[in-house]
């Protein structure tokens, strides 16, 4: 089934979560901040919510805002949080334009798209004193035997642990500390799309091509799944 839909949304569709990572990624990321009680929070790049819905089981208290471009995405979102009676709210905006201020913001995997410099710079003012910034971010692991640089292959150049703590530092952030996310957080997200594309139709040409091309990245991944990886840093203004 493909519900009207063709190509990237035929596959990204109602799936579970739409990157790699773990409540229990978020829920770490949350303590090492310190983030407790009234606290604002944003999700910056959302998704279908899932990470939203940990944000708010795990800050019971928190204002929480969840932003994406893709009104697809964002409608997802509202289905998810609206358990959450107005305490959170998912909309569509650009994340590189919101104004805060927040506590705490998390951001999974999407950094990547605007350049770590670019974004953890444009949220300088977007943030309270004291406040941290959560992201996870590819990184090259120390155990890069090809597979890993296969995997990464077209996607612009990705950095290692000290490549990124440098670019972290120059827009005027410290580390407080970081995690790598490797195996079970990606086997959760390939095992969903797997399971989404199964009941995908690949009558149509566009929705064929982008199946085609999900299974060549979870079959990159199931080739060295222990070199294919995201960091996951807590930082703060210096």
């Amino acid at each position: 089934m493909n519900n009207g839909l063709t190509g990237f949304w035929a596959v990204h569709s109602e799936n579970d979560r739409e990157g790699p990572g773990l409540e229990s990624d978020v829920r770490w990321a949350i303590e090492v901040a310190g983030a407790s009680g009234a606290v604002k929070v944003l999700d910056a790049a959302c998704g279908p919510g899932a990470d939203t819905v940990v944000l708010a089981d795990a800050l019971p208290q928190a204002q929480i805002e969840a932003v994406d471009t893709k009104a697809h995405f964002v409608a997802e979102a509202q289905a998810r949080v609206a358990q959450y009676q107005g305490r959170v709210e998912a909309r569509v905006a650009d994340m590189a334009s919101v104004s805060g201020p927040y506590d705490l913001i998390w951001c999974a995997g999407a950094l990547y798209f605007l350049g770590i410099a670019d974004c953890l710079s444009g949220w300088r003012d977007a943030l309270n004193d004291g406040g941290h910034v959560a992201f996870s971010h590819p990184c090259l692991t120390d155990a890069e035997t090809g597979g890993g640089a296969a995997f990464w292959a077209g996607e612009g150049e990705i950095g290692n642990l000290a490549s990124t703590r440098s670019e972290i530092e120059a827009a005027g952030y410290e580390v407080v500390d970081y995690r790598w996310i490797i195996g079970a957080g990606w086997a959760r997200y390939y095992d969903g799309l797997e399971a989404r594309i199964a009941q995908v139709d690949t009558t149509n040409a566009d929705t064929s091509k982008a199946v085609h091309k999900t299974e060549r990245e979870i079959a990159l991944w199931r080739a060295a799944p222990d070199e294919v990886a995201y960091v996951l840093w807590v930082v703060r203004l210096k």
